[in-house]
């Protein structure tokens, strides 16, 4: 009974780390219908940036929050207008965007191997404190409960961004009807470049602690990352933000009892829950269709 318990109390905390890995990959096919296959080269690059800001600098990674989301947001204003306007005047920008933002993630891997090496890289779990937290008779590293607590604060942004804004009710009407949007005087454009901007952003942010939560970090760690986004937004919902939150909870529970009670299947385990889900419910658990007949 007691490992069933710490198996549901960790896979909350890294249901949220891996809700906030996802979302903003999420927030950008359902704005733009971009597939971003770099979005775990984004997160590998945030994490080494936390990284050198400690070993260089000495600094907790917690002040390499603020840093990264004003960098990777004006990192991604180049990237959108040099290449996002042409994906969408394309016949299939789905199609297309797969094929370009693989490209360039393998150019951002490549880069980062020239500018890191291939060796593996890791910050110190007592970088947060070395006292652990003690919660139903359970000990949890407290950089776990930090990544989740990040996660957490991510996705409540998200949502104020979404349904507590002028800007997000527009970014909500593009996500539902894109030409309708476009037909009551809605800035596609601008609503566009801020949610790739937030996109990117939030892949950085969650690329800070995953040193924490998903290992040493390298510089082909980017695909299985974007794998395992694309995991947890199709089991929520794609093209709906905040049905990564489901997505993401769904996954770290499920990753977790399967880590500790079937270890041996627990690489596996991403491929085989993303197939069954295509199978059995293809536009995820909340149902919504994003493309139109």
């Amino acid at each position: 009974m007691s490992l069933l318990v710490y198996a549901l109390l960790a896979g909350l905390f890294y249901g949220l780390y891996f809700a906030l890995v996802g979302i903003g990959l999420n927030l950008i096919f359902g704005v733009m219908r971009i597939i971003n296959l770099a979005h775990g080269a984004f997160l590998m690059l945030g994490a080494y940036g936390a990284f050198y800001l400690y070993t260089l600098l000495g600094w907790n990674p917690l002040w390499a929050v603020p840093i990264e989301l004003v960098v990777f947001f004006l990192l991604a204003l180049p990237i959108y207008y040099l290449l996002v306007p042409r994906l969408q005047r394309s016949d299939d920008p789905e199609m297309l965007s797969f094929i370009l933002f693989f490209g360039l993630s393998q150019v951002i891997e490549a880069l980062a191997v020239f500018a890191f090496g291939n060796d593996q890289h890791s910050i110190p779990d007592a970088v947060f404190g070395t006292r652990p937290l003690h919660l139903l008779g359970q000990v949890f590293p407290l950089s776990w409960v930090v990544s989740a607590g990040i996660g957490l604060a991510g996705i409540v942004a998200i949502y104020l961004y979404l349904y507590r804004s002028r800007i997000g009710r527009a970014t909500r009407a593009i996500m539902t009807d894109r030409d309708e949007a476009v037909v009551t005087g809605i800035s596609v454009n601008r609503v566009s470049v801020l949610a790739f901007g937030v996109g990117i952003a939030s892949a950085a942010l969650a690329g800070i602690f995953s040193p924490f939560m998903l290992g040493a970090i390298e510089p082909s760690m980017g695909l299985h990352i974007t794998v395992m986004a694309f995991v947890i937004i199709v089991i929520g919902s794609l093209g709906n933000p905040l049905g990564t939150v489901l997505g993401g909870l769904i996954f770290g529970e499920a990753l977790m009892l399967m880590q500790t009670f079937l270890t041996s299947w627990a690489q596996l385990f991403p491929y085989v829950l993303l197939i069954a889900i295509l199978l059995v419910k293809p536009s995820g658990l909340l149902g919504r269709k994003v493309r139109s007949a």
